[in-house]
């Protein structure tokens, strides 16, 4: 690996040459990137990562450098422009990788190999280099080539068909959670692989498919299914009908909002649940509840009784009632009840970053926490090519040379 320089945390001293756009891609470098390792980022010239263009934009203006997807994607990371198509801008990437311990990238299979740095040549340039490619469906397979979004991910990986009310069409979850899975999971392949270079000498490639990752999370409908042949279908707005519990799992509206609603297993639960709770000791001697069985045959009239009761309390008096008695229940906040949360403030989560064009940004801080060696944003988001003359400094390049590659289209 690179030696210790001015860098701070866990991974300083580890380069990585960042060639990712979009989601998954940097989502995996910033990990790394704010972890300590310095992240050299390659963008296209004059455009950058396509991800710069992706909404929502500070002060609703759009902008190479107000995305605030991007800010939040890229923190801690140094930018360069560069062309890799020319022959000169190739020989450049080809120092960056002969430099670095990790190149990630999300290009298409097979992309790499066609801009000339396939597997051979990057392993002659570095043996020691480990080799992360983020990809729709894998390096291989007969779907390595099929084009996704995120709602073909879901679809495919099993997640689509458990989502909605049973008599309805499935349902698609919005948001990018594949990206952001297989980002995660990109990182934690990258990590036993630098251990292992460190030991044995050589990189390895680590192959990340988001439809992997996908399924991946959905382990518990996937292995239900091959131990009892069960195929888990839709409960709209439950999520279980246990009969050990007796009750189902659901969210409900309240006075204010909603709430999730789940009571576990166990009588004394139950108990807890209809006398402390709703304050309705009858229904403990009430013959269509004495029995859990009883308690899912007649879901629609419990319901029914724990709504009356809901519509009279706000989500947080509920959530918190509930959880002293160990209940558990919990609110369903906005973001907005989300960014103001006290838990949230009070554990310092999230994280206030300044930024040139921007100025002032709150980010959701690290997803995890170390004690000796923390996570930290150790810069903003990069402008495009901003570190130029800095990376390609450390090349060689003189400030003249620069002026040149720039006339070219190189950078």
């Amino acid at each position: 690996m690179a030696s210790v320089n001015e860098q701070t945390g866990p991974l300083a001293g580890v380069r990585v040459l960042d060639l990712t756009h979009h989601i998954a891609g940097p989502f995996c470098t910033k990990l790394l990137a704010d972890a300590g390792a310095d992240v050299v980022k390659v963008e296209r010239p004059g455009l950058g990562d396509g991800l710069r263009s992706h909404e929502p934009f500070a002060g609703d203006e759009p902008g190479v450098e107000r995305s605030g997807l991007f800010f939040h994607l890229n923190t801690s990371k140094r930018s360069v422009t560069l062309n890799f198509k020319t022959r000169e801008g190739l020989a450049m990437l080809e120092e960056l990788a002969r430099r670095s311990d990790v190149l990630v990238e999300n290009f298409r299979p097979g992309a790499l190999d066609r801009a000339g740095l396939g597997a051979d040549r990057l392993e002659a340039l570095n043996p020691r280099l480990v080799v992360a490619s983020i990809s729709n469906f894998g390096q291989d397979g007969p779907y390595r080539d099929y084009k996704a979004i995120d709602a073909v991910f879901y679809a495919l990986g099993g997640w689509m068909y458990s989502m909605g009310a049973p008599d309805k069409p499935p349902l698609y979850p919005s948001g990018s959670y594949a990206q952001y899975i297989a980002g995660l999971f990109a990182c934690l392949g990258i990590l036993p692989a630098l251990y292992w270079a460190d030991l044995a000498g050589e990189g390895q490639r680590v192959d990340v498919s988001i439809l992997e990752a996908v399924l991946s999370v959905l382990v518990y409908d996937t292995v239900e299914y091959s131990y009892s042949g069960i195929r888990r279908g839709r409960f709209g707005h439950r999520w279980s009908l246990g009969s050990v519990a007796g009750c189902t799992a659901s969210v409900q509206p309240c006075k204010d909002g909603y709430v999730g609603v789940y009571l576990g297993h166990g009588e004394e639960r139950w108990q807890l649940f209809v006398g402390a709770l709703l304050e309705r000791p009858d229904l403990l001697d009430d013959p269509r509840f004495a029995a859990p069985q009883g308690r899912v045959q007649n879901v629609d009239e419990l319901e029914a009784i724990l709504r009356e009761w809901l519509q009279e309390h706000t989500s947080e008096e509920i959530f918190h009632r509930a959880q002293e008695l160990r209940l558990l229940f919990s609110t369903i906040p906005t973001t907005r009840d989300l960014a103001e949360s006290p838990h949230w403030q009070a554990r310092g989560y999230f994280q206030e970053l300044e930024h040139p064009v921007l100025g002032r940004v709150t980010l959701p801080g690290p997803p995890f926490r170390l004690s000796a060696t923390p996570l930290e944003f150790r810069r903003p988001a990069p402008l495009l090519g901003q570190h130029n003359a800095e990376v390609y400094g450390e090349l060689g390049y003189a400030p003249e040379d620069l002026v040149r590659l720039r006339e070219l289209g190189v950078i």
